[in-house]
């Protein structure tokens, strides 16, 4: 088999995709390279758990003390306490999104970890489903002089300004996980569909503790008759509350139309409401002015980081190359892309379609593998609410034109932001797999598929030997999702190779249909494919983009800050006294957008002149088009139909037994390791979790170790 002749060690992604692997890197020896890596993350792992540790023991009166003489240290500086405060408390983050930087860069390309010397397959706690259904899951003593209703309203005012502080530090967290191409997710390998789960429960956290600071602060002053007069201040020295109430207000409308109930009747109402995070942050450094606001500072300029360069990708139109209405009304949208952007079969990206809407943007799994193409991506869009069915009608309304020379209409203005997801590929750490889908889910799996069957037919590192595919699907109309990936074409006789069965679980239908071979009929496109020109693929700014680009980009952004940051301060408000806080806050966030703006966009534009050099590069070297038509109609194929519908076991009335099928593996494939990837559903993945926890705590010695993957979000 070609199995031994594989370097388990070689780049999993096309050399192509990333032609700029830096000299230095290539010139380090291993160990070099080794050991620089380790230092890296030694210090990335030191200065967070020492920023972290002054972070929850400040309040001490230790490290309060020492706060404190620091502050007085620094304050004849020209960036006073702001920038004593920025120092110890957003500093370090943005220290460790340097490191992660020049760690991303000295990786270079995403590697299959290595081989460890025991040969036995063993428990992982990061693959080993502990949690499964559910969430994330001091005052000093009164005077004995003071009345109870003083005591009450101190205490009060005391545990409002403790919980708006804890809120603060929330808050800083609260923006790392929705910077989708962050480098700090990009380092330690969290997709941002994952890390959304993060910022769902600390959005939570942060609405409850900045509601309760204002509602204690409220109760103080209608107990001592003066709450509308507070409310409506709007203080120069101190705390303008007027600021504070706008900005809790936009905070609460966000908050209540996240919650579950809402964001699934009305999609488009918490989409909107969400954009008031603009307001929410403008008013928060208007009411605590700039030297709190930098306690926070750090994690939300790495977000308007991330902003500003979804922006910049966003406003480039992707080419749509082919799209076409499947028999079940799923939508497959091809688009066109650079070859010099990096993706892997379990990325994902962000969609726009500006006939439909100019604000909306929907994720979608890619459908494609790297390696089916180097000018296109694929993805399929399921109907589920107003936007996709919009889609839907947008495209099945257009006929396709009978000589493919002639354009049609344009049917959809695409615009895109990614590809995100895992740096690594983990479907390929695994010799056996098994892969559970529902519904549409098994879209990202089609993907899988084609990747490994493209690595075993071109002797890439390709660990996957055997395959299972569970799908569990309502109706028998979703089967042909099956037929947009030829296998026995794109590996001919795959199965000396690779071990692939497939068992479908068809919940609402007792039997199958009439027309015999309907899973496996071809499935018609009701848009032809029609070129456009290759200016109009998507750019790669953003999700698994160009490290160094990326890298300058960020450096950059934040030296631009601290320039913009000390002119203001020696050139105007040290000069001119200035002491408004609200004002000073104001002048704060202008300079984080400013330095971004200014300094980022250089950085950017110059990003964009090499890309669209590279581009042209790329075309000229190789002016091959992808051969995306002729996919459309390989499933008529009939040697493809015969060895698909062999490898196929189909059962109508009836759901997936779990603890049946985790058995039978465990009897076939012995003691290895198994690679579980679940994408459908909640409760879906909740019953393969349960089911490999049950099964891993009563195993047999014998037996396989499951390691369990979710690639399914709720966005």
């Amino acid at each position: 088999m070609a199995k031994n002749s594989l370097d388990y060690n070689s780049p999993l992604l096309s050399k192509q995709a990333d032609e700029t692997d830096y000299g230095c890197v290539r010139k380090m020896s291993p160990f070099v390279l080794s050991a620089t890596k380790w230092t890296l993350r030694t210090l990335i792992f030191i200065i967070f758990v020492l920023w972290a540790a002054f972070i929850f023991l400040l309040p001490s009166e230790p490290v309060h003390k020492l706060f404190v003489n620091w502050l007085i240290f620094s304050r004849g500086t020209s960036f006073g306490v702001t920038g004593s405060i920025l120092m110890s408390h957003s500093v370090p983050v943005l220290a460790i999104a340097f490191l992660a930087i020049a760690h991303l860069i000295i990786s270079g390309e995403d590697q299959l970890p290595e081989k460890k010397s025991s040969k036995y397959p063993r428990f992982r706690l990061w693959t080993f489903p502990l949690l499964i259904n559910g969430p994330f899951g001091a005052l000093a003593d009164m005077s004995d002089q003071l009345s109870f209703r003083a005591q009450s309203l101190l205490m009060l005012d005391v545990m409002g300004s403790r919980l708006g502080a804890i809120g603060l530090v929330c808050l800083a967290f609260l923006f790392l996980p929705i910077s989708r191409g962050s480098v700090l997710l990009r380092f330690i390998d969290i997709p941002f569909e994952h890390a959304t789960k993060y910022h769902v429960w600390l959005g939570h956290l942060t609405m409850v503790l900045f509601t309760l600071h204002g509602l204690f602060f409220a109760i103080v002053w209608l107990m001592e008759g003066r709450l509308i007069k507070e409310l409506l201040e709007w203080k120069d020295i101190g705390v303008a509350n007027l600021a504070g109430v706008i900005s809790l207000v936009g905070g609460l409308l966000m908050w209540v139309t996240s919650l579950p109930g809402v964001r699934k009747w009305n999609f488009e109402l918490f989409f909107y409401t969400h954009q008031l995070y603009v307001v929410f942050i403008v008013f928060m450094a208007f009411h605590i002015g700039d030297f709190i606001f930098a306690m926070a500072a750090g994690p939300i300029f790495l977000f308007v980081l991330d902003r500003f360069l979804r922006f910049c990708q966003s406003r480039r139109t992707v080419n749509v190359i082919s799209s076409r209405c499947l028999p079940c009304g799923t939508v497959e949208m091809v688009l066109s892309k650079p070859q010099n952007l990096r993706y892997n079969a379990l990325s994902f990206i962000f969609l726009q379609v500006r006939e439909l809407s100019w604000l909306q943007w929907h994720p979608f799994s890619v459908s494609s593998s790297p390696l089916d193409g180097n000018n296109h991506i694929a993805v399929l869009i399921k109907v589920l609410g107003k936007w996709t069915g919009r889609l839907r009608e947008s495209i099945t309304n257009v006929d396709a034109p009978e000589d493919l020379s002639v354009k049609p209409n344009t049917v959809v203005t695409a615009s895109v932001e990614g590809p995100y997801g895992h740096e690594v590929p983990y479907h390929l750490m695994y010799e056996n797999l098994i892969l559970v889908a529902g519904g549409i889910g098994l879209s990202p799996f089609l993907a899988i598929l084609s990747d490994i069957l493209h690595r075993v037919r071109e002797g890439k590192p390709c660990r996957p030997r055997n395959v299972l595919i569970v799908w569990a699907v309502k109706k028998s109309n979703e089967l042909p999702l099956l037929s947009t990936v030829d296998m026995e074409t794109i590996c001919p006789n795959f199965s000396d190779k690779v071990n692939i069965n497939i068992h479908i679980f068809v919940t609402r239908e007792s039997d199958p249909p009439l027309e015999e071979g309907y899973i496996f009929k071809p499935i018609k496109s009701s848009l032809c494919p029609f070129p456009m020109p290759s200016d109009y693929g998507m750019s790669g700014l953003v999700g698994t983009g160009n490290n160094f680009w990326s890298g300058l980009y960020v450096i950059s952004s934040t030296l631009g800050f601290v320039i913009l940051l000390a002119l203001l301060n020696i050139y105007y408000i040290n000069p001119f006294g200035v002491y408004k806080w609200w004002y000073k806050g104001l002048l704060f966030v202008v300079c984080m957008v400013a330095s971004v703006v200014i300094f980022g966009g250089i950085v950017v534009g110059f990003w964009h002149m090499w890309e669209k050099q590279s581009s042209l590069k790329d075309n000229s070297n190789n002016i091959k088009v992808d051969k995306i038509a002729e996919n459309g109609n390989v499933a008529s194929k009939d040697p493809s139909r015969d060895n698909l519908a062999k490898l196929t076991d189909v059962r109508y009335g009836s759901r997936p037994d779990f603890k049946d099928i985790f058995e039978l593996m465990s009897e076939k494939w012995g003691h290895v390791d198994v690679g579980v990837i679940v994408c459908g559903p909640p409760t879906l993945q909740s019953s393969v979790a349960q089911e490999i926890r049950s099964h891993s705590l009563t195993r047999q010695s014998y037996h396989p170790i499951f390691h369990f993957h979710s690639h399914s979000f709720d966005l």
